[in-house]
């Protein structure tokens, strides 16, 4: 579903490569870790130090790609479809590569990595087949799939991923609600099966670092996925 069914702030809406080249500069210093590294941090479902290659999709400015460095000794690569946001990620020299690409169609070789993780990127996809079907692709048989995503629940209150441009403006990046459920979807029909999953609210921690959000306390803001590939003909 397009997200302007339930925006409530009418700001002007860009594309994601206008989007995230122009909030480069300035997306770390506004994304909350509690977003998304919070969930990160509470998933036991993957052993991140077991694996010898991972991919980073939608890196852009390389936050998951440092938070990854900080736990295994995997060579990490990269693939975002915003030039200006790799920009970012490539000072940060983490990964032995960085491909600008979309995650629909990253170009890489079949059954290259060990483990994929996504983060707050899936609002951004019109539809999610072709990224469970793309990761599947490029996962090696048992790897797995750790995704972060906006929660659709706080789309559907009428909040879409917005930032504030060079003269100062509200600008909102084309988003689209998907249901929990769209995800189990679309992953199933890739060979993926669910592993664990996790919701993160607004809470205490959230709000002493955004007190302006006060009013939506206990409401979920993200929600973690870690789904492991399937070998052939396994159910």
């Amino acid at each position: 579903m397009n997200h302007s069914i339930f925006d409530k702030r009418n700001y002007p809406i860009v594309n994601v490569e206008q989007g995230y080249g122009e909030w480069a500069q300035t997306y770390e210093q506004v994304v909350q870790d509690a977003m998304d590294i919070r969930l990160f941090e509470r998933i036991t479902a993957v052993d991140w130090q077991a694996h010898d290659y991972i991919l980073d999709l939608a890196c852009g400015t390389g936050r998951i790609g440092a938070w990854l460095e900080n736990r295994t000794n995997a060579i990490i690569d990269g693939v975002d479809i915003t030039h200006e946001m790799m920009a970012q990620a490539e000072q940060k020299n983490i990964y032995r590569m960085l491909q600008q690409a979309s995650v629909f169609e990253t170009g890489l070789p079949d059954a290259q990595y060990d483990l994929c993780t996504q983060s707050l990127a899936d609002e951004h996809l019109p539809d999610l087949h072709p990224l469970y079907t793309e990761v599947a692709r490029v996962t090696k048989a048992q790897g797995k799939f750790v995704i972060v995503g906006f929660h659709p629940y706080f789309l559907m209150l009428g909040m879409p991923t917005h930032y504030n441009n060079a003269d100062g403006d509200d600008i909102t990046i084309q988003s689209y609600v998907h249901l929990l459920s769209d995800h189990v979807k679309a992953a199933y029909g890739a060979g993926w099966s669910l592993v664990a999953m996790d919701e993160g609210i607004i809470d205490d921690d959230y709000i002493a670092h955004k007190p302006k959000w006060e009013k939506y306390y206990g409401t979920p803001i993200s929600f973690s996925m870690v789904w492991q590939k399937l070998e052939v003909g396994q159910n």
